[in-house]
């Protein structure tokens, strides 16, 4: 019975251990072989009457916390997800463009950094008059220009859009006319769209709208569709769509080349500002404007020819056909 009663607490099967007499239990030596801290007992802290483990080492105790990664090693990751995110930012939303001349002055200055929406053109958004947009060079419009020699790190930086891209070759300019847009410029000015003048207070100080040369500064042009003509609002010196008509797309910009619309200036902090669309683009500049108004007018003239024809028809037939009275003498 003995022999029985204490493999039970030792956590054996109720072996019984012939040939090996037991003396009565002591509870001190009882309480030995039960605490789980021999190599003989089996069973941890639930083999003396169902008490714990004493020191927490048995099978029932809880789990130790996993120790926290230090900031060193996460470090890492945090920086490849920024990159990764910045990488994404750059490609489908919003990047950053350096201005590298005077031609948009004052607007903008040489040196500015300006934020370009590139979301929109993804929802098929196309540019419209007034705004300020970057396209890429559409036919060697920059060739002479002096091209930057960025180092490693600027490099890296413009590839995930951190910083402006200083290899790309792009430019910055103010969309006059869309897709069906007639726009002339003779003497100095004013320039007209669909022969509606625009008054164009961001033209720079002391300029005049139109360019009195022969080399593109007096024009009148007709913008195709899928086409955006663009001029710089420094009009004395822009080598814009005037001054490129004879290049493969006649000074038009395809709107496939443009890379988003400039919506603020975001550095340096001191030259902070949105970039609006004049109110001069908000007058009703649509080339078939004109045209709709007169339509009415055309189509019930049109319209009440016939029916003026028709009456004039039936009433001779009427009188055609009315009884000759003959009056004979008395």
């Amino acid at each position: 019975m003995g022999d029985v009663a204490v493999g039970a607490r030792s956590g054996h099967d109720g072996e019984e251990h012939r040939g090996h007499p037991v003396e009565a239990a002591d509870p001190a030596a009882d309480g030995a072989v039960t605490s789980g801290n021999e190599p003989g007992a089996a069973g941890g802290g639930e083999g003396s009457g169902g008490q714990p483990p004493a020191d927490g080492e048995g099978s029932g105790a809880a789990p130790t916390p996993k120790k926290q990664r230090s900031f060193w090693k996460e470090l890492p990751i945090l920086i490849g997800i920024a990159l990764v995110l910045a990488l994404l930012i750059k490609t489908f939303l919003v990047q950053a463009f350096s201005i590298p001349s005077d031609s948009m002055q004052n607007t903008l200055q040489q040196g500015d950094r300006v934020l370009v929406d590139k979301l929109t053109p993804w929802f098929g958004s196309e540019p419209e008059r007034g705004e300020v947009v970057v396209f890429h060079d559409p036919d060697n419009w920059l060739a002479g220009e002096p091209t930057p020699d960025p180092n490693a790190l600027q490099t890296f930086l413009s590839w995930i859009g951190l910083m402006p891209s200083a290899e790309e070759k792009d430019l910055i300019k103010r969309v006059i006319g869309v897709g069906g847009d007639t726009i002339e410029c003779k003497k100095t000015g004013p320039l007209t769209v669909n022969g509606k003048a625009l008054n164009e207070p961001y033209v720079y100080p002391g300029n005049t709208p139109c360019s009195v040369d022969d080399q593109g500064g007096q024009f009148k042009v007709k913008v195709p569709e899928g086409f955006i003509w663009v001029m710089g609002d420094h009009r004395q010196n822009s080598r814009d769509s005037r001054y490129n008509q004879a290049d493969e797309n006649h000074g038009m910009v395809p709107v496939d080349q443009v890379v988003g619309r400039a919506i603020v200036i975001a550095w340096p902090v001191n030259r902070w500002d949105a970039l609006e669309v004049p109110d001069t683009f908000d007058q009703n500049l649509n080339a078939r404007s004109a045209a709709v108004t007169v339509a009415p007018q055309g189509l019930a003239l049109a319209g009440a020819v016939p029916l003026v024809l028709w009456r004039r028809r039936r009433i001779q037939a009427a009188e055609t056909r009315r009884p000759i009275q003959v009056t004979e003498p008395r």
